[in-house]
């Protein structure tokens, strides 16, 4: 393809993004683009997706000045204005990649090239924090309850490009094992600062095919993803219910951890994520987990005979993703206050009918992959004080028992952020049931 035919298609594939309005995740509109268009190659593919996903990262800022000039918010002008204020094309580099005919952009008007001009001259500064930031300005007070001062420095580490880790299986090897795969694949990678089971590719590189994952030795998982695991300290003959369990990342990664003995229930009302988990385990060696189906209802079978049994209870609750914006940059301009209020509705319906699970002794692990104060710390302190006998259990005291590194962060719930530890933004707080009650039940609904 020529520059200009990816100019063109970059322009087409963001334009088809928006349109969707959230309906189906980026990524996904990216492959189905790509399927229909077999003639190009992998350097356009990637081209193309990197312009993308950068107008995405970095739609306020651009939607705020193109505002400021007075010209529309559309495809074709974020990517003009990515090209000049994010990639820095000069005015006169421009025409060269909208050069009109068939299969590429067509020539810029007089007014775009105006715009063109103006921002690349305009000073970057003069933007407010949240549209320098990348993020919705009404979620700016939960934001700065977070973060403080290096509000804008944390969220521009948010419209960076996500690594890519792996998670190695103990069941199938040791990380250096791993390691010694991919070197020859000729793949650069590394151990993971953090995770003492990780594997940080330098590179993005397509495994999927490769004997290293179809053999189970390895999994696809952030390294914030691998710490939450790893901290739900779930040891060999222990029950363990994750409640949330979507396709079964997370129980995959316990399970290996219990070196196979124990149970864990993959718990889900989705049927169609579930699916996805047993091909996962036949794939890792797994042979501790079950899925289960969970009814949208008290009802539920499963949790009135698993009532106050559990030794561990994860709840992986549905969030508003904030602390996974580098992964899906799209999720920022989805969300809602009505979205946000319904989600932690849910969290809090979720924690209630988890506590009926834990036995006396047993823990309540609550994760999100947000970075909001209203989804995190608020929701256990809500939760505390309907359930006073679960007490909260210091993360960092757990996190010195079970690894080498420096626990980051203070407090007793542990919040991780791309900026600080260079993964996503997972936050855990662990309770454990300090009482026997009498006759315990599942409360409430997902």
């Amino acid at each position: 393809m020529t520059p200009a035919a990816r100019i063109a298609a970059t322009i087409e594939l963001l334009g088809t993004i928006e349109a969707e309005g959230g309906a189906r995740a980026a990524d996904r509109c990216v492959q189905g683009y790509f399927r229909a268009r077999r003639y190009a190659g992998s350097k356009d593919r990637a081209d193309i997706t990197t312009r993308v996903y950068a107008a995405l990262r970095r739609r306020a800022e651009l939607d705020w000045w193109l505002e400021r000039e007075g010209a529309p918010s559309d495809a074709r002008s974020r990517i003009l204005a990515a090209l000049t204020m994010l990639e820095r094309k000069t005015p006169e580099e421009l025409p060269s990649l909208f050069t009109g005919g068939e299969h590429a952009a067509g020539l810029l008007s007089d007014a775009e090239a105006t715009l063109a001009h103006r921002l690349s001259t305009a000073d970057a500064a003069e933007a407010p924090d949240w549209a320098r930031g990348g993020f919705p300005e009404w979620l700016k007070p939960q934001l700065e309850r977070r973060f403080g001062t290096g509000l804008l420095s944390a969220m521009q580490a948010l419209q960076e490009r996500a690594p890519v880790d792996l998670r190695v299986n103990p069941v199938k090897g040791t990380r250096e094992q791993a390691l010694e795969a991919l070197r020859v694949l000729r793949v650069p990678a590394e151990p993971t600062r953090l995770s003492p089971i990780g594997v940080r590719l330098g590179e993005r590189a397509k495994i999927d095919d490769k004997a290293i994952h179809q053999t189970g030795l390895v999994e696809p998982q952030d390294e914030g993803s691998q710490l939450v695991s790893l901290l739900v300290e779930a040891e060999p003959k222990m029950q363990v219910v994750d409640l949330c369990a979507g396709a079964g990342g997370k129980a995959l990664a316990i399970a290996a951890g219990m070196g196979n003995r124990g149970q864990i229930y993959a718990c889900d009302t989705d049927t169609r994520r579930l699916s996805r988990l047993n091909p996962r385990v036949q794939r890792a060696g797994v042979r501790n987990i079950q899925a289960i189906t969970l009814a949208d209802s008290d009802a539920d079978p499963f949790l009135a005979a698993t009532a106050g049994k559990a030794d561990r209870v994860l709840v992986d609750a549905p969030c508003s993703g904030t602390g996974t914006w580098r992964r899906n940059p799209e999720g920022r301009w989805r969300l809602t206050p009505t979205m946000l209020e319904e989600v932690m509705r849910q969290q809090d319906r979720l924690l209630d009918r988890a506590a009926g699970l834990v036995k006396a002794g047993g823990r309540l692990v609550y994760v999100t992959c947000s970075l909001l104060p209203c989804e995190n710390e608020d929701r256990i302190a809500d939760f505390q004080s309907r359930h006073p006998e679960f007490l909260l259990l210091p993360v960092q005291e757990i996190w010195s028992r079970l690894l080498d590194t420096p626990c980051p962060g203070e407090g007793p719930m542990l919040q991780l952020t791309p900026g600080r530890d260079g993964v996503d933004g997972f936050f855990i707080a662990v309770l454990q049931l300090s009482q026997r009650r009498e006759n315990p039940t599942a409360a409430s609904t997902v």
